[in-house]
């Protein structure tokens, strides 16, 4: 990354943000995964060592939200929705088209929901003011989430498991489980073998 915080191969004339900490042997693709970016805080989001977004990642954090991607986590194409906390743990693999959401954004009471919508198009910028509790996601160290799956708030995914492709995880999966379906279910265990790290 460059002293005004761009990255010299990118496509898009942006910028990585300021509050972003980006480890130097880290890789971020393009700058326009920070399009959706409004996070206030110091170090909102951390791309540790030997992490990686790619195209498609998107950054979707709110002006409270906090992002970590632990050490060679590689995110490919995740739209990211954070308006509290996800931790993306060491050596994760998040495929394309997973949805990582701490937050609804909307209540779910239809009065509520369809007065929120009609104030969107009034503000400067066109976001929902969020006006759901939000519910820290913690994604664990080495696992796997297949493509097109969601992961929903307050979802704890245990170290070494596997979500199974467009699956929608609604409750916390054990460590070295295989998870799928929607909801997602636990279909089987790692084996002790299969389950070594370091």
């Amino acid at each position: 990354m460059n002293a005004n915080r761009k990255l010299p191969w990118d496509w898009h004339d942006g910028q990585i943000p300021e509050n972003v900490f980006v480890d130097n042997d880290a890789y971020v693709e393009t700058s326009f995964s920070f399009h959706l970016y409004r996070a206030e805080r110091e170090r909102a989001v951390e791309i540790r060592r030997g992490a990686s977004t790619y195209l498609g990642t998107m950054f979707d954090v709110g002006p409270a939200g906090r992002v970590t991607l632990g050490e060679f986590a590689l995110v490919h194409g995740a739209r990211i929705i954070c308006d509290q906390e996800i931790i993306i743990g060491d050596y994760a693999l998040i495929s394309w088209n997973v949805v990582l959401m701490d937050t609804h954004r909307l209540s779910t009471n239809p009065v509520e929901r369809r007065r929120e919508l009609e104030n969107v198009p009034l503000r400067k910028q066109r976001f929902l003011s969020n006006q759901c509790v939000p519910c820290p996601i913690h994604i664990e160290r080495n696992v796997w989430i297949g493509f097109d799956s969601c992961v929903l708030p307050g979802v704890t995914i245990g170290e070494g498991s596997i979500i199974g492709a467009r699956s929608v995880v609604a409750e916390s999966i054990p460590p070295f489980s295989v998870a799928a379906g929607n909801p997602a279910r636990v279909i089987r265990k790692i084996d002790n073998h299969e389950s070594q790290t370091d």
